[in-house]
């Protein structure tokens, strides 16, 4: 009975009576990185009480949420695991983004009475000093720092038109259009106008998942639309003009 209690008992343990001798790890391999390979930011549509419950309680969730008052940043799950925060999603070909992924939601308002409210500054300095710890030990690229709705065009709109991406740029750590280059580009689109085809490609190539169908559809008015929410922010009407196809090109040349 002893014998036999103390068999169990080792069973129980873990890695017991997986692997006799247990695991040597003397090597390592080069061939790897993190599993992690994107950054998405959102913000919460609703105030702080109401974003804990939902991300704590609901259907969906997120590693860290960024409170705006006071400033406070809360991890809800360990990186090592899974959150429901991006759903159905593309980025540069990539989907099921919730695997290979972590979450920043942000609290926020998000839009209504047609406005968006402003991010306290306090509250955008703690969103970048969580971005750069997480991309530092990740080593995730600049180009897969996105927004939800660079990822869910069709369906997002957060964090929105007042989340300032520049600040991220001039932060090092997403990549931005020249502005001089912007300028030279802008005065020959505005004579003339690449087409709808032209810009589905552009946008394509930066990431985001846009159908080629070379026609003005709601699908890509969406995408445009939230292609200008982050790098023209002052209008998000997703036209194909003039300014969206120079900052366009200013980033392809990046």
């Amino acid at each position: 009975m002893k014998k036999l209690s103390t068999f169990v008992a080792c069973i129980l343990m873990a890695g017991c009576a997986a692997v006799p001798g247990g695991i040597d790890t003397s090597f390592t391999s080069e061939s790897q990185d993190s599993r992690v390979q994107f950054l998405v930011i959102h913000c919460t549509t609703g105030d702080f009480y109401e974003s804990v419950r939902t991300l704590t309680h609901g259907p969906v969730s997120a590693h860290y949420l960024v409170r705006d008052d006071p400033v406070t940043v809360y991890r809800l799950v360990d990186e090592s695991r899974r959150a429901w925060h991006a759903g159905d999603s593309s980025w540069q070909g990539n989907t099921q983004l919730n695997s290979a992924s972590i979450g920043i939601e942000i609290v926020n308002r998000g839009p209504h009475d047609g406005t968006w409210d402003d991010y306290p500054p306090a509250q955008i300095d703690a969103v970048i000093a969580l971005v750069k710890d997480i991309v530092k030990r990740h080593g995730i690229r600049a180009d897969r720092i996105v927004g939800h709705s660079d990822i869910a065009p069709q369906r997002k709109l957060d964090p929105g038109p007042r989340f300032p991406w520049k600040r991220l740029a001039d932060e090092g750590l997403i990549p931005w259009p020249d502005a001089a280059q912007v300028a030279t580009n802008l005065a020959e689109y505005q004579s003339a106008l690449p087409d709808v085809l032209w810009f589905q490609q552009h946008l394509d190539r930066l990431g985001y998942d846009t159908p080629f169908t070379g026609m003005l559809d709601v699908e890509t008015r969406n995408v445009i639309a939230a292609f200008q929410m982050r790098y023209r922010q002052r209008l998000y009407d997703g036209a194909p003009d003039a300014e969206t196809a120079a900052i366009l090109e200013a980033l392809a040349r990046k």
